[in-house]
């Protein structure tokens, strides 16, 4: 049953480049006041997807509504409720961080007063407040991360866009991107994020989908999907044959990847336990499931361009 307080529906959506097809026949929803993501390898179609809800790049058929609004048709005033974080950083080097705040306020026609009150918040929010009169050549690339989702969210977006918000960060200023997202949500902002992170889907997106060639593979919330798709622990061993020759008269789920066999299991210790008696094997490394498991699992492990 799909949820009435929808942001964002999406129904048998589909984007062609001439003989291309980028996005092929999905639908998903995006509730008001969640964070939603989009995973998937390079290719898959989720930069893609998320264009068409920027308003961007226009659809090639079915549904796209975003405040209950055709993309189509009502692009400006979807805009005006929508902050973006793009995944280049696209600050005027020329200018302060001040002056790339108060120039970006005057396409939404803020006033001058209202736009001097949003940028000393929004400053001391994503922690720049010391640094308001530099110019961004100066910054770290962390500081013009916060910078440009400070931008973002000049109009009070009800939508916030992030196309991978953290790509080329150090942990501390990862973590502080991610305190600022929880924030946000917090206070009812909703939140579609892409990330090639799988800790951070994992860890901040309350549902997501992966997906591939175009398609949505698999969506939900991050821990049943993992709980369906891996269970909830993984057994890694040295790979040779007759480990191999074991595993296949057991009921075990598993892959083989190059010098590892990687087993999927609800039970670590039962796994562990079988493995010592009936494969005479003792060296072993148990961990719990996680979602990059599933995403290699779906997704395979070859490089994509």
């Amino acid at each position: 049953m799909v949820p009435i307080n929808l942001i964002i529906k999406a129904d048998n959506l589909v984007k062609r480049y001439n003989n291309l097809t980028a996005v092929d026949n999905i639908s998903f929803y995006v509730k008001e006041g969640e964070m939603f993501g989009f995973l998937g390898p390079n290719g898959a179609g989720k930069t893609t997807t998320m264009k068409m809800i920027q308003c961007v790049s226009p659809k090639t058929s079915g549904k796209l509504e975003v405040f209950g609004m055709d993309v189509s048709t009502h692009q400006r005033e979807i805009k005006k409720y929508m902050g973006v974080v793009p995944q280049e950083n696209n600050l005027d080097p020329d200018f302060t961080v001040y002056e790339n705040l108060r120039n970006y306020s005057r396409y939404f026609d803020i006033s001058m007063e209202e736009a001097e009150k949003r940028i000393e918040e929004l400053l001391n929010f994503v922690q720049l407040i010391d640094k308001k009169n530099s110019t961004t050549e100066y910054l770290s690339g962390g500081m013009k991360r916060r910078l440009v989702l400070a931008r973002a969210l000049l109009n009070n977006p009800r939508l916030i866009v992030l196309d991978e918000p953290t790509v080329g960060l150090d942990p501390q200023a990862r973590h502080l991107i991610w305190e600022k997202l929880r924030a946000l949500k917090k206070k009812g902002v909703t939140i579609v994020l892409t990330t090639h992170y799988l800790d951070e889907a994992e860890k901040l997106c309350d549902r997501l989908v992966v997906m591939d060639y175009g398609k949505i593979i698999v969506e939900g919330e991050p821990s049943q999907i993992i709980k369906d798709h891996i269970g909830t622990g993984v057994v890694e061993v040295d790979n040779y044959p007759e480990l191999v020759e074991c595993l296949q008269k057991s009921d075990s789920i598993y892959e083989v990847m190059g010098d590892i066999i990687v087993i999927y299991t609800n039970d670590p210790v039962h796994i562990t336990n079988q493995l010592s008696m009936e494969c005479s094997l003792d060296k072993m490394t148990t961990r719990k499931a996680t979602l990059e498991d599933v995403f290699l699992k779906l997704t395979g492990r070859k490089l994509r361009d």
